[in-house]
């Protein structure tokens, strides 16, 4: 079998990451319903979410990002209704928000099982993830992912075409037998299509709407949705085999003057 060039996205492809926040998010909302009894906890998330995903431009995915979304949503409707704001609730709302980088990150299923496998098959695993360096490399030892992709790992904050191309050029990759593997559209597919490498989207099992975005990229690279992460590397190996029986047919049609001239040469 070829040998491949494989990148992983981290956060809700090789371990689960949203149902955390979500679970934060939520004690959050909870507990701001409290404060303010006239806003309901829909139009809370909603704001925090506004302001979380438009502080990204500016701070990239940096952890500190996500607590002061809640510190932002408190000063807003504080202002909004004229409540007074007060130096220990915003305090009590920063400690909440750092809350989720403390919970223990469990693998997605099969995660082992598939890295494994591939790395058997003696494919070059590469790991891409996006946020900060402290808290994405307490997650990579937690899972002792450097078992497969040993010092092969790469963490953006900006997480965008821009990080994956500079990557590209460090491997020395080849995108006809280079791969991005992912759940955001955001930042995992759309920049390995507009790279023109073959791109596979898991679907996270509740998606931030940050990762969220249509694509409409054109690229003559591979583009799989697979329902699961134990999915990936039967359709590797498949689009391997097609490629290498399309390649073959080709070469079967020149004609055989043809074949006969380019040997005289």
């Amino acid at each position: 079998m070829q040998k491949q060039n494989i990148l992983f996205n981290l956060d809700d492809t090789l371990s689960y990451c949203n149902r955390y926040f979500n679970r934060v998010i939520g004690e959050f909302a909870d507990q701001m319903i409290t404060w303010f009894d006239s806003i309901t906890k829909e139009e809370i998330k909603q704001k925090q979410l506004q302001i979380d995903v438009k502080a990204i431009s500016q701070h990239g995915l940096k952890s500190e990002r996500f607590p002061e979304s809640f510190v932002g949503t408190y000063k807003y409707f504080c202002d909004l209704t004229g409540k007074e704001k007060k130096k220990d609730e915003i305090q009590y709302l920063r400690e909440l928000g750092f809350k989720v980088f403390e919970i223990p990150v469990e693998p997605i299923p099969h995660m082992n099982e598939t890295l494994q496998r591939l790395k058997e098959e003696g494919h070059e695993l590469y790991l891409h993830t996006g946020g900060d360096q402290a808290n994405q490399s307490k997650k990579i030892a937690q899972l002792e992912l450097a078992t497969y992709f040993e010092h092969r790992i790469f963490i953006s904050e900006h997480k965008d075409t821009t990080a994956l191309s500079d990557i590209l050029k460090t491997i020395k990759a080849d995108p006809k037998v280079t791969w991005m593997v992912g759940n955001s559209l955001r930042t995992d597919i759309v920049p390995a299509l507009e790279k023109n490498i073959q791109a596979i989207y898991i679907p996270a099992e509740t998606e931030w709407q940050y990762n969220v975005v249509e694509v409409n990229v054109e690229h003559t690279s591979a583009f799989l949705t697979l329902n699961s992460l134990q999915e990936v590397p039967d359709a590797i190996h498949k689009h391997i085999q097609e490629h290498a029986m399309s390649t073959y047919r080709l070469s079967d049609r020149v004609p055989a003057v043809d074949r006969k001239v380019s040997l005289e040469k």
